[in-house]
């Protein structure tokens, strides 16, 4: 494949979210029609930015830029370009987008290398409306992002067939809707399981996510909350057991009367999903709701 860019390469691989969806609720036609326009605006606005298209199938491109604020810049434009653009039947069309730099090799066939393993890998975690950048490419743009576009961190995410955690970005990019589905939940850095938030907490917490967690998706949030009331039955029976030793009734968590542990978390829960809390930081809180200083 003649004429690729070489040396330092960023990686960018997109498709559209809930193709099949669409295809259901638009009929053959209908879909046809998007599908029509959304190849379109790709190799217009990827073209326009001196990107270098690898390969297609369906919905889904892969390309090449020489240049990571060239591919951030297209990026951009692109999820722009699909929300403005009138779709047929009144239709939602969201792109998710995931971009890595670095310095795969070049041969006959292409590009070789984990590098084009890792963009792939990166796209299947974003969700419609999004630009993800692995951390390469964000040290590469951060300094200059396009006009009201700014970055926010998701903390390390573990991506499929990659050995550690990456750390990974979006690209926050104003007017431009993202799916409602569920956030990536960043991993801690030293847990080596996707969404094991509890990493660094007390023993007896992991022990009581063990407990319950019959599967390793530690990411549901029905099973944090089946974890929650098991944390606040737990420490119902601490605080029994020790008034009854006392002889007077049961001790509150100082400041927080009225609520309950599964309260408490739940609202650091929220502040670390936007990003407010890193999940370090709401490892460290959630201990000290758990076990608050005298």
């Amino acid at each position: 494949m003649p004429n690729l860019p070489s040396g330092t390469v960023t990686f960018v691989f997109s498709d559209i979210e809930g193709s099949t969806t669409l295809l259901k609720q638009l009929g053959d036609a209908g879909y046809a029609e998007v599908l029509g326009t959304h190849r379109r605006l790709v190799r217009e606005i990827f073209g326009q930015h001196h990107g270098q298209e690898i390969d297609t199938q369906g919905d889904a491109f892969f390309y090449s830029f020489a240049r990571a604020r060239e591919a951030v810049n297209a990026a951009v434009a692109l999820q722009r370009a699909h929300h403005e653009e009138p779709w047929p039947g009144g239709a939602t069309v969201r792109i998710r987008l995931g971009l890595h730099t670095g310095e795969p090799a070049v041969g006959e066939d292409g590009y070789t290398g984990l590098d084009v393993v890792r963009a792939s890998r990166i796209t299947a975690v974003a969700r419609g409306g999004q630009v993800l950048l692995s951390d390469t490419t964000r040290a590469l743009v951060a300094g200059n992002l396009p006009d009201g576009v700014s970055l926010r961190s998701l903390g390390q995410q573990r991506l499929r067939d990659i050995d550690q955690p990456e750390p990974l970005h979006e690209l926050a990019i104003p007017d431009v809707g993202v799916s409602p589905e569920h956030v990536p939940v960043p991993v801690a850095a030293d847990s080596g399981r996707a969404g094991d938030t509890l990493a660094g907490m007390p023993d007896w917490i992991r022990g009581a996510v063990a407990r319950v967690t019959p599967s390793a998706d530690r990411m549901s949030r029905l099973i944090e909350e089946r974890v929650l009331a098991e944390l606040d039955e737990s420490l119902r029976e601490e605080r029994h057991a020790e008034a009854s030793k006392l002889g007077g009734p049961p001790r509150r968590q100082p400041g927080r009367p009225g609520r309950s542990v599964s309260d408490e978390v739940a609202r650091l829960r929220t502040l670390r999903d936007d990003g407010t809390l890193t999940a370090e930081q709401y490892a460290r809180a959630v201990d000290r709701v758990i076990s608050p200083e005298d």
